[in-house]
């Protein structure tokens, strides 16, 4: 039996501990902001395997002169205290190139009446398993750690190092997380992030993803009086209006075929403007003076955050240009939280074509190159230090949603193709 053959035996024979793993890091409730208890557990897994974990909490000031820098709003709200990135090495025995396999352990929050099982407790029903971030990405850092103990248990000497990073905040833009590692000095040759793109995919784009914020003004007065006043939300609809126009057209205009390689249903909508939130008025009988409105661009490669504000700041002036009162009173534009450019990564680089040749071994299907339709920590690799790196990882159904799901087939899965491309990536080393 060979190398890759008995590693993926080891993997499914390390079943039971993996699922265990993942229901510890599923009951720690790591929500943006909250990472620490689920870092807590890496650390132990790490010193488990004889490796010495570095663990730190990011320094925005060394991180705001970055061009991938933005202020993420779990910082503005939290902080970065009691944060923390861990990332350990393990070592290789030769000078083989060095692999990162990373994934992050924030999740996002839940509303626990709309799931029908316990967001906070992994659940498995046969080869499922549900609970908050057992796909995205809990599950996809089980994977990682178990390709790793299954290298160590059968003493698979590496010629080139692993990197093992578990990061913060992915889920509110990753500044204070991968890019926090990267500055610290974690650069690979490549990097594997276990998202769930569905195994045997391979994820080589990112989207673009920006916030944005306009305030509408208005003139406030008593209701009986009101046509002496202006009523801000009847202007914001206007506004809205406008940004919805603006979406359509991008629709029409922006094609992005990776993006709905394996999600037809994304294909005519690959790029989107969606408005959130609103606020406004603080009364029944007062003519509201001020609206809010806060909203989500997306994108797909081929277009810069500059390109993408123009149109949406042009979309909000042509509404003033033709209204008299906004004409005098201007909407305000501002940008804030989430600001990512997009990214991709070539499909004949090195590291996507062996991960995509092992997938497809692992799982006995064949696999596509996908991608562009959400923002992910891939881009701080492949955009600021040149290093290629994509997506690996689980099944996953119902994301961010209710009663998020991923099968334990697909973890193991991932694991085998995590190890199997470490091992091609890296090299065995040899004795001399």
């Amino acid at each position: 039996m060979g190398t890759k053959e008995q590693v993926a035996a080891r993997i499914e024979d390390r079943e039971a501990s993996m699922v265990e793993f993942l229901s510890d890091l599923v009951a720690a409730r790591t929500v943006t902001g909250n990472e620490g208890p689920g870092q807590e557990l890496l650390v132990e897994r790490f010193e488990a395997l004889g490796l010495e974990p570095d663990v730190w909490e990011p320094d925005p000031g060394r991180l705001r002169d970055h061009e991938g820098y933005f202020e993420t709003s779990s910082f503005a709200r939290v902080g970065y205290e009691g944060r923390p990135n861990v990332a350990a090495r393990l070592a290789g025995s030769g000078d083989g190139p060095t692999l990162a396999l990373s994934g992050h352990v924030d999740v996002v929050d839940v509303t626990e009446d709309e799931w029908d099982h316990d967001p906070w407790a992994l659940t498995r029903e046969g080869d499922r398993l549900f609970g908050r971030g057992a796909a995205d990405m809990k599950g996809g850092l089980a994977a990682i750690l178990l390709a790793v103990e299954s290298l160590r248990d059968l003493d698979v000497d590496l010629a080139g190092d692993l990197l093992l990073l578990s990061t913060i905040e992915e889920e509110d833009g990753g500044v204070g997380g991968t890019l926090s590692a990267l500055e610290r000095g974690y650069v690979p040759d490549a990097a594997l992030v276990a998202e769930p793109y569905g195994v045997p995919n391979v994820g080589t784009a990112s989207a673009g993803v920006m916030y944005f914020r306009v305030t509408v003004p208005g003139k406030s007065a008593h209701a009986a009086w009101g046509h002496e006043g202006v009523n801000a939300i009847g202007k914001a609809t206007e506004v809205y209006r406008a940004l919805d126009d603006l979406d359509r057209e991008r629709k029409a205009r922006i094609d992005y075929e990776p993006a709905y390689r394996a999600t037809p249903g994304l294909e005519g909508n690959v790029t989107n403007i969606n408005l959130g939130t609103i606020r406004a008025g603080d009364w029944p009988s007062t003519v509201p003076a001020e609206a809010v409105v806060e909203g989500r661009v997306g994108w797909p490669p081929g277009e810069s955050r500059e390109e993408v504000r123009e149109q949406v700041e042009g979309a909000v002036d042509a509404v003033a240009t033709d209204d008299g009162w906004l004409a005098d009173n201007p909407p305000r534009v501002e940008w804030f939280g989430w600001q990512a450019a997009p990214h991709e990564v070539p499909e004949d680089c090195e590291i996507a074509t062996r991960a995509k040749r092992n997938a497809e071994a692992a799982t006995g299907r064949e696999g596509q190159f996908i991608g562009g339709s959400a923002g992910l920590d891939e881009r701080f690799y492949e955009r600021y230090y040149d290093v290629h790196a994509v997506s690996v990882g689980p099944e996953g159904e119902r994301l961010h949603g209710a009663d998020e799901t991923t099968t334990v087939t697909s973890l193991l899965e991932t694991a085998t193709t995590l190890a199997w491309t470490a091992l091609d990536y890296c090299g065995e080393a040899t004795d001399d």
